[in-house]
Formats: C-alpha cells, structure tokens, sequence
C-alpha cells in the first residue's frame, strides 16, 4: 500500500526552522550582559545577507531573461530587506563606548571586515576595487547585477556596448546617452533603472550609518583584527555602484 505520510513525525515549528541549532548559536565570550546583542545583531546581519545573495541571484535570472515586471518585484523586495538591515542599526547603536568595552578583548582578532557574504554582496552587485588586503570575492569572477542589467536593455532594443565585467564600473559618456534615452522612452527599463538608483542610494546610506555606528563605538581607534576601523569605512562612503545611473542626471 501507497505511504501516506501517516508513519512519518509530524513537522513543527520548531522542527522546521531548525530552532534547536538557532537559538544554540550565541555563544559569549565573557559574562558581559551586552555581549549577546553584539552577537545576536551580527548574525542576523548574516541571515539577511544570505537572503540578498538569494534575491540578486534570482533579479539577475529575471533580468537576463527580459522579465520586467518580476524584477521590478525582486528590486523591491531588496530594497525593502536593505532598509531592515540599515535600520538594525539603530539597536546595535544602543550599546555605549563603554559597554562595548567591556566584552571587546573577547573578540580577539575577530573583525566585521572578514564577513564573506558581505564581500559577496558588494562584488555581486558590482563593486570590484576590494583592498588587496581582504580576500577576493568570488562573485567578483561573474557577472554583476549591473551587467546582467545591461543585458536586459538589449532585450529591450538598447544597443548596449560590451563590458569587461571583472573590471570596475567605470562612468560612460556613451551609456550615460544610452540611459537618457531609457528615461526618455519612459517604459520598463526606466523604472528598473530608478530602483537600481534606489539600490545605489540604499547601499550607501548602509555605508554611511555603518561608519558612524563605529566612530560612536570606538572614535577613531582601529578595529578588531587590526582592520582601520571607521578610517577604511569611511574611505568607502558616498562612492556610487552605478555611476552612469547618477551622471546621466546631468545630461538635461
């Protein structure tokens, strides 16, 4: 006879969202009360990245293929994940210089700057000037959401020319004309250009309310693991992803 299921555990809340390994993850350092917020913020820091990694994969599926409107849906789940992660700063913020003084030699050479779904993020996205110091992300070997972004405006008409996509993105006279006539066609392509501004913008204001959170955490000292700390972060802040998509602007 067929199973039907019967024999089978029954699945919980619990079970199916793997609560007895989550909530057994935390595990200080010290005796410190703050310490496990510091812990806590951190790894779900982690989830969320592990879900962007899962959306832009999937916006870059959509986009390769023409698919506008379902990502224009993905590019605005992003950015409503984007503004979740930048607003979890504000508790993070909670914690004075000297309550994190109190745990921080319990780090010990762990630092933020070695968070690899992070590299990830940027390199997927499209960043591809990372120190020489910090490991090389892996996406930085495949193509960004901005060049599956272009391969979109060529299903859409564009005649977009070809791009080396494991160099940086470099402003364009010759596309920033290509997104004016984007925007001056006013059809699909021009409202996904606007949410990669939002993108852009979104990823910035994260850099910029990441520095600040550090400098009033710790000023200017330099960070776990050695890293520069607010020094480094801060030569990171107001650096757009898409510049052509910024520059265009200025074109009238």
């Amino acid at each position: 006879m067929p199973d039907t299921g019967h024999t089978q555990d029954k699945l919980t809340y619990s079970g199916y969202l793997r609560l007895d390994r989550l909530l057994t993850a935390q595990e200080p350092r010290s005796n410190e009360h703050d310490e496990m917020l510091f812990i806590v913020i951190h790894q779900v820091y982690e989830l969320w990245f592990k879900q962007l990694l899962h959306e832009f994969a999937n916006l870059q599926r959509l986009l390769e293929a023409g698919e506008s409107t379902h990502s224009m849906r993905t590019l605005r789940r992003i950015l409503a994940i984007l503004k979740i992660v930048v607003a979890q700063l504000d508790v993070l913020e909670t914690m004075t210089p000297a309550q994190f003084r109190t745990f921080r030699d319990a780090l010990g050479t762990s630092s933020g700057f070695e968070s690899v779904q992070f590299r990830e993020l940027e390199a997927t996205v499209g960043r591809r000037d990372f120190p020489k110091w910090a490991p090389q992300p892996e996406a930085a070997a495949r193509p960004s959401v901005f060049d599956s972004f272009l391969r979109y405006l060529t299903t859409q008409g564009y005649e977009v020319p070809a791009r080396d996509f494991t160099a940086p993105i470099e402003a364009s006279g010759s596309m920033q004309q290509i997104l004016k006539q984007v925007y001056d066609d006013d059809a699909g392509a021009a409202v996904i250009s606007e949410l990669l501004v939002d993108l852009d913008e979104g990823l910035q204001e994260w850099r910029y309310r990441h520095v600040k959170m550090v400098e009033r955490t710790i000023g200017g000292q330099r960070g776990t693991g050695g890293s520069t700390g607010a020094a480094y972060l801060s030569s990171t802040v107001g650096k757009p992803i898409f510049p052509d998509l910024w520059a265009m602007r200025s074109l009238g």
